[in-house]
């Protein structure tokens, strides 16, 4: 599967009636977001990011800074050296792994795989449609 091939697929009008009375398409063919992410996970790397929201600089960056697009050799780069701390720390070498923990080291895989990823699809997106899609208004806090 490529690009955007996994889109939505229609369940061909199958209705579903719970005992309230109520009326709903049925699930099949869509996406399971709550069966196939861990909240566990989502949290852990949620507090990973926004601890690395802090610049050399002292500033904040905004939290979708890195949607503003990275080169994928830099995601890649850095992936494989996140991957290098998992791999010593797992092997008993915290000591030589320049991550502080192997949970910081995944979060740092992780966001890492998901950038290059996002980097993919942006670009698949945008070679395929009319070009980026427009980004979404931000709620004033």
């Amino acid at each position: 599967m490529t690009g955007f091939d996994a889109q939505h697929q229609p369940d061909a009008g199958r209705m579903r009636e719970f005992d309230t009375g109520a009326t709903r398409d049925t699930n099949e063919g869509k996406l399971d977001y709550e069966g196939f992410l861990s909240p566990l996970a989502l949290r852990r790397f949620a507090q990973y990011m926004h601890h690395h929201r802090k610049q050399a600089d002292g500033k904040l960056r905004a939290s979708d800074n890195w949607q503003k697009g990275m080169p994928q050799e830099v995601y890649l780069q850095s992936l494989m050296r996140h991957v290098m701390d998992v791999w010593l720390i797992q092997r008993g070498y915290k000591q030589v792994a320049e991550a502080m923990t192997v949970e910081e080291a995944l979060c740092g895989v992780m966001f890492n795989v998901q950038g290059l990823l996002h980097e993919r699809l942006a670009t698949w997106h945008s070679i395929h449609t009319a070009g980026p899609p427009a980004p979404l208004a931000k709620e004033t806090e």
